[in-house]
């Protein structure tokens, strides 16, 4: 019995681990980012707390130039927050799909 349960727990902390290694839109870009993806989440989840559903790195107008893009889920309300890829800062925290202009 024991030995199932380590069996079982080392199972599902490679399934996580593995979920945290996949790669993303635009990880090629993390070459030129000065902020890593796990910094740039944790930036994200503070201006908007929830679960991300989605994420990427890509190259937008505003800031840098260069962006983390997260989709935010809570209480049933979607947030896309823009984290710039170099400085840090948050560009962008609107309701997904919304237009900002």
């Amino acid at each position: 019995m024991k030995k199932n349960i380590i069996i079982i727990t080392c199972f599902a902390a490679s399934l996580m681990l593995s979920s945290l290694a996949q790669a993303y839109t635009g990880q090629e870009l993390t070459k030129d980012a000065n902020v890593t993806l796990e910094a740039a989440r944790g930036i994200a989840l503070k201006t908007f707390p929830g679960d991300i559903m989605d994420y990427e790195l890509e190259k937008e107008v505003g800031g840098s130039g260069l962006r983390f893009s997260f989709v935010i889920l809570a209480h049933g309300v979607g947030h896309e927050v823009g984290i710039d890829a170099i400085t840090g800062k948050v560009l962008e925290n609107i309701l997904e799909g919304s237009n900002p202009d």
